[in-house]
């Protein structure tokens, strides 16, 4: 039944792009063959092995769908319900995992669950524990910084032989040099931005000092221009165009107080608009 089921999942994911169906099958298909660990289906015989295939491609086919939703999140909760513990993780599922979370720059998710798995004794035996190790330290350690636990876990594995031990160290140590000087670029950037912040605010009292200086400036000269103004001549233009506006022109009594109007505003406007002059001195 758990065979049918995911070939049934298979079809639904790579065929009709089915992800909710498929997921349902492969859910199906893993309760069906129960919770027993990779371990002990290893040693149950050639029928529980072939029924550990089958649960770990059916873990394959449902990481793929969990994916295909967007619900990458849910995939090591997922897996981990059918296995129970890090260690009984076929190696297939742990490298797809750590692929997946590496992909979405999520790599602490897999810190523990590495750990966990490549400490185990069982898995030492296998032969994809040498390629996972590698995969981890790439993925997982280094990318988070980890350079000292990736160095213990390099130089504490039996199953690497001295040429892959060197190629891991010396990677080990080309990351590490990279993180360092990345590290100084961000804090010189840092620095600069810091830097350029307090000049600004220590530029900025000294523009604004000099701005009111100016204005004060202007002020000043405005009020002194209008000191020169006399008022009582404004005041009496802005009179006598009053009265030209109350009176009647065309009344016969009203010409002569215009004429004398006129002549005033005239003296008014030249005294008020003429440019200032300064009296002649004399010897």
């Amino acid at each position: 039944r758990a065979a049918s089921l995911l070939e049934e999942a298979t079809d639904l994911l790579v065929l009709h792009r089915d992800f909710a169906a498929a997921l349902e099958r492969c859910e199906a298909g893993c309760g069906s063959l129960g919770p027993a660990g990779a371990g002990a289906e290893a040693e149950a015989g050639a029928e529980a092995g072939s029924s550990a295939e089958v649960k770990c491609s059916l873990c394959v086919v449902g990481i793929q769908a969990l994916a295909e939703m967007n619900r990458w999140r849910e995939v090591l909760s997922w897996v981990l319900q059918y296995y129970q513990v890090p260690e009984h993780l076929p190696a297939k599922v742990l490298e797809l995992c750590i692929l997946l979370y590496s992909r979405v720059r999520e790599p602490q998710v897999m810190l523990e669950v590495g750990s966990s798995w490549l400490r185990d004794t069982t898995n030492k035996s296998l032969p994809e524990y040498g390629s996972l190790l590698e995969l981890y330290l790439l993925r997982v350690l280094l990318p988070l910084g980890q350079f000292e636990g990736a160095e213990e876990l390099v130089r504490g594995c039996e199953v690497l032989d001295s040429a892959q031990h060197l190629s891991l160290l010396r990677t080990i140590c080309e990351s590490q040099c990279q993180w360092t000087q990345q590290e100084e670029m961000h804090s010189a950037a840092e620095e600069q931005q810091s830097t350029t912040r307090e000049t600004v605010l220590g530029a900025l009292p000294q523009k604004l000092l000099t701005m009111l200086t100016l204005l004060r400036r202007a002020l000043r000269s405005i009020s002194s221009h209008f000191y020169l103004i006399p008022y009582k001549k404004m005041l009496l233009a802005a009179f006598m165009l009053y009265l030209v506006v109350r009176l009647d022109p065309a009344s016969p009594t009203s010409l002569p107080f215009l004429y004398r109007l006129v002549q005033l505003f005239r003296q008014a406007w030249a005294a008020v608009f003429s440019p200032i002059r300064k009296p002649p001195i004399q010897d």
